[in-house]
């Protein structure tokens, strides 16, 4: 499967729209296997367990900039970088009058989201990933970038026993 059709199969079709990115790093990087090449959505087995993905549950509160379009964007894509993970797409959507922002990014491997409440200083983020990615790296990036004065990060294993 090409990873233009991959988009598709997630609502992302390339071709018939104009305004999407058409970066190198989407037309290069494969979504599934084909022959010869390597997968990036494969079961994890660790710990003598086998499962899908694992699963963070990311709080952050009194942190800083979560109004920023800018930053939130490139805290998404450094955090999928620290997290050797393979970006597909994000869409980020800014709102009024609270300025809060929410978004995804999707992966090859899954996917980061984020809300945020900047009226608040809070965001609720989650970061999905299976195969090799590491998303534990990731919250290293939020805390480096968003600052918060206290951030509760909870760890789920998604399919267990899969």
């Amino acid at each position: 499967m090409s990873q233009a059709q991959a988009l598709f199969q997630l609502g992302i079709d390339l071709d018939d729209d104009p305004s999407a990115s058409k970066t190198e790093e989407q037309n290069t990087t494969p979504l599934a296997a084909s022959p010869g090449e390597e997968r990036k959505d494969f079961f994890i087995e660790r710990d003598g367990e086998r499962y899908a993905g694992t699963h963070l549950i990311v709080d952050l509160w009194d942190a800083q900039g979560l109004d920023d379009l800018e930053l939130v964007e490139a805290t998404l894509r450094e955090s999928v970088t620290a997290a050797e993970a393979t970006l597909l797409h994000i869409h980020l959507h800014h709102f009024t009058p609270n300025d809060g922002i929410s978004g995804v990014a999707v992966l090859a491997e899954s996917h980061i989201s984020i809300h945020s409440w900047p009226e608040s200083g809070y965001a609720a983020l989650d970061i999905f990933m299976c195969g090799d990615a590491k998303p534990e790296k990731a919250v290293e990036v939020l805390r480096a970038r968003f600052k918060p004065a206290r951030m509760v990060v909870e760890e789920h294993r998604r399919g267990r026993g899969v």
